[in-house]
C-alpha cells in the first residue's frame, strides 16, 4: 500500500483533508501529515484539528509514494517556505502521484511544475494556473498524465477521491 505525504498547516479546508485522508486509509494507504514542526496541532478553517506527524526537515520525497495537498489557506502559507516548494517539485519531477484540491495547486505553481499540464483549481487561482503555463479546465476533476489529480472545491471531493484512489492502485 502507498505511503502518502500530506503537507498541511493552519487554515486548511477541513473536508478537503479529512475526506480524502479517511478514504485513503480505508483503502489501506498510510497518510503522514507534514508541517514545519512534528507534534504541532494545526487548525482547519471549520475548527477541525490535526496533530502533525513529521517535520518537513525530517522527511525526504523518496520516503513516500504520493503527495496530497489539501486546500484552504494552507497551501498559500506553505509555499512561502522553500522546503515545501522543493518537496512538492520533487514529486512532480519524479512523476509520483500528486493530489491537489482547491488552492492546493498554489504549491505546484510556486514549484514551477504546471507548464503544459492539464489542471483545475479554485476559481480564484484560475488566472494564476494559466499564468503558470497550465491548461486550465473548469471541471470537477482533472487527471493529467496519469500522475496529477486536481479538483476545485469540496463539492468535487467524490470525484477527486475516486481518481486519486485509482492512481494509488
Amino acid at each position: 500500500m502507498a505511503k502518502i505525504a500530506t503537507i498541511l498547516t493552519n487554515l486548511y479546508e477541513d473536508s478537503e483533508f479529512t475526506d480524502p485522508a479517511q478514504a485513503f486509509e480505508k483503502e489501506g494507504h498510510e497518510v503522514i501529515t507534514i508541517e514545519k514542526e512534528a507534534g504541532k496541532e494545526v487548525k482547519g478553517k471549520k475548527g477541525g484539528t490535526v496533530t502533525i506527524d513529521k517535520s518537513i526537515s525530517d522527511v525526504k520525497p523518496d520516503d513516500f509514494d504520493a503527495l496530497f495537498i489539501p486546500g484552504g489557506f494552507s497551501p498559500d502559507t506553505l509555499r512561502a517556505d522553500d522546503r515545501f516548494v522543493k518537496f512538492t517539485k520533487a514529486f512532480m519531477d519524479a512523476k509520483k502521484p500528486v493530489f491537489a484540491i482547491c488552492h492546493g495547486p498554489q504549491l505546484l505553481i510556486t514549484a514551477k511544475s504546471l507548464k503544459d499540464r492539464d489542471v483545475t483549481g479554485y476559481v480564484s487561482i484560475h488566472v494564476d494556473l494559466e499564468n503558470a503555463g497550465a491548461n486550465l479546465h473548469d471541471k470537477e476533476v482533472v487527471v493529467c498524465q496519469n500522475q496529477l489529480v486536481t479538483s476545485r472545491t469540496p463539492n468535487d471531493l467524490p470525484a477527486f477521491i475516486r481518481e486519486s484512489n485509482k492512481l494509488l492502485k
